[in-house]
């Protein structure tokens, strides 16, 4: 058995908590980058509340995101597995029916469960639409009993899909999915239920739009940046009204609430996203991968930091243990670990890698070395040490020829298990099952789409992309 193929396996926990069934809300927000919290000293942004739940919970210091785009590492999330098995191999790719989701596993153990904001695994590329209800591979397909979501991003006033019932919402999105979660989670604790909640923020996303009252303390800064900070001010109030929230319905304490982005920070934006990190969204270097993140559960969780490799594919094993529900419904190939014995210990060193393969770039991390390749299979790589070198200055491929090597070699193996997971090898059909038009659609070409046209291109940010489908159709 490879080391790498059943890493959930590999730690067990010191204790489940089954019989509590508790509440699991996870909330992950859209091009946030590490660097962006008040906990991290940002010279400009101030986030009291994420700040609050950090110093009440795990902050975990060295916390990556399963991929450097969006789709990609919403995939790691659902399954515990890296995006290429997934068949989300970029943004706007559709996940693979065929795979085991956390949302179904939260379901068969008696859950309810429910989508909010942002999807972005049906193969539509393009601003965040509401979602039909025909679609193939909205949340509902895929373990979630109730939803409120959008194909992409989605901004001031949204307009998002009911359970493919489209509705006009108005204020802070961030906000509008977090009251309307709390909806949810108030309803359904009432009838005694515990709930998997998913809450996906299209915030700090571009376009950038925000409340004047949030944006003035950003005056100084150019109109994107300042708008785009504004948008994160919003963002980290909506934390602080879902902590109160959960507080006064009596269930925070046995509930576990888990913060993390979906990739690293935006290049374009002053002051800088992704602190000293090298490299932005779109890159394997650490400021494409690594991201801010935070679980609290006040019953089980004490006040800690960790510099313990941990990734996004680690939820799902994760949550395994801690809601105890069976292993037989995730993937047996994985590339998480369960992090249920790393918290609440001193812990520093993962007994396995982690690996992240995207759009022919790949990135090895083994505690502090981390190996990186540009171009899969093209024998080129690069060595850093983490631990001294935290910004990848200097590539120690040609000093440590043993590190390298042996780097090399298990990425290599790693890397052909992916391959044969993304040709549907993890399938009980051994194959994938086709989709039924091309991936990465754009959804403006469709002609249940396009005859919104003309409502849509009123709104700021739907008018570009719009008029240039429109350009596009005319040449």
């Amino acid at each position: 058995m490879r080391p790498f193929v059943l890493l959930s396996l590999l730690l067990q926990p010191a204790l489940t908590f089954a019989d509590e069934q508790p509440n699991v809300i996870l909330v992950m927000a859209d091009d946030m980058g590490y660097g962006q919290t008040g906990y991290y000293n940002h010279p400009i942004l101030k986030t009291p509340n994420l700040d609050a739940m950090a110093a009440n919970g795990i902050r975990f210091d060295r916390f990556y995101a399963g991929a450097p785009n969006c789709s990609p590492t919403r995939a790691t999330v659902l399954t515990g597995r890296s995006n290429d098995r997934t068949g989300v191999h970029n943004h706007g790719y559709a996940i693979n029916k065929q795979e085991k989701t956390i949302a179904q596993a939260f379901q068969k153990a008696g859950y309810s469960t429910a989508h909010f904001g942002k999807w972005h695994l049906n193969g539509l590329r393009g601003p965040g639409a509401p979602i039909f209800k025909e679609d193939a591979h909205h949340p509902g397909h895929l373990g979630f009993d109730y939803w409120l979501s959008v194909t992409n991003f989605f901004d001031m006033n949204p307009i998002l899909s009911r359970n493919g019932v489209w509705e006009e919402h108005g204020g802070d999105s961030s906000e509008v999915v977090v009251k309307e979660a709390l909806d949810y989670i108030r309803g359904e604790n009432e009838k005694g239920k515990p709930v998997f909640i998913v809450i996906w923020y299209g915030t700090p996303h571009s376009p950038f739009m925000a409340y004047e009252s949030d944006a003035e303390q950003f005056v100084h800064l150019n109109p994107a940046s300042r708008d785009h900070y504004a948008e994160l001010v919003a963002m980290d109030r909506s934390i602080g009204t879902l902590r109160k929230e959960l507080r006064d319905f009596g269930i925070a304490n046995n509930t576990i609430l888990w913060f993390n982005s979906d990739n690293g920070g935006l290049g374009n934006i002053t002051p800088g996203t992704v602190g000293d990190l090298r490299g932005f969204k779109n890159s394997v270097y650490e400021g494409g991968l690594r991201v801010p993140a935070v679980v609290e559960w006040p019953a089980h969780i004490k006040p800690q930091i960790s510099n313990y490799p941990a990734c996004t594919m680690d939820i799902f094993p994760t949550l395994i243990d801690f809601a105890g529900l069976s292993k037989k419904h995730i993937n047996k190939v994985t590339d998480g670990a369960s992090l249920a014995k790393v918290i609440n210990s001193d812990l520093s060193a993962r007994p396995a890698p982690i690996g992240f393969r995207h759009t022919g770039r790949a990135a090895w991390i083994d505690n502090n070395y981390k190996l990186i390749t540009l171009k899969v299979g093209g024998g080129e790589y690069q060595l850093y040490d983490l631990k001294t070198d935290p910004k990848e200055q200097t590539d120690l491929l040609a000093s440590k020829p043993v590190v390298a090597n042996r780097m090399i070699k298990s990425f290599e193996i790693w890397n052909a298990s992916v391959e044969k997971s993304r040709l549907g090898a993890d399938y009980s059909s051994g194959k994938v099952d086709p989709f039924p038009r091309p991936q990465q659609t754009d959804l403006m070409t469709l002609p249940e789409y396009q005859k919104h046209f003309d409502e849509w291109i009123k709104r700021p940010e739907f008018k570009p992309y719009i008029e240039r489908q429109l350009k596009k159709q005319q040449n």
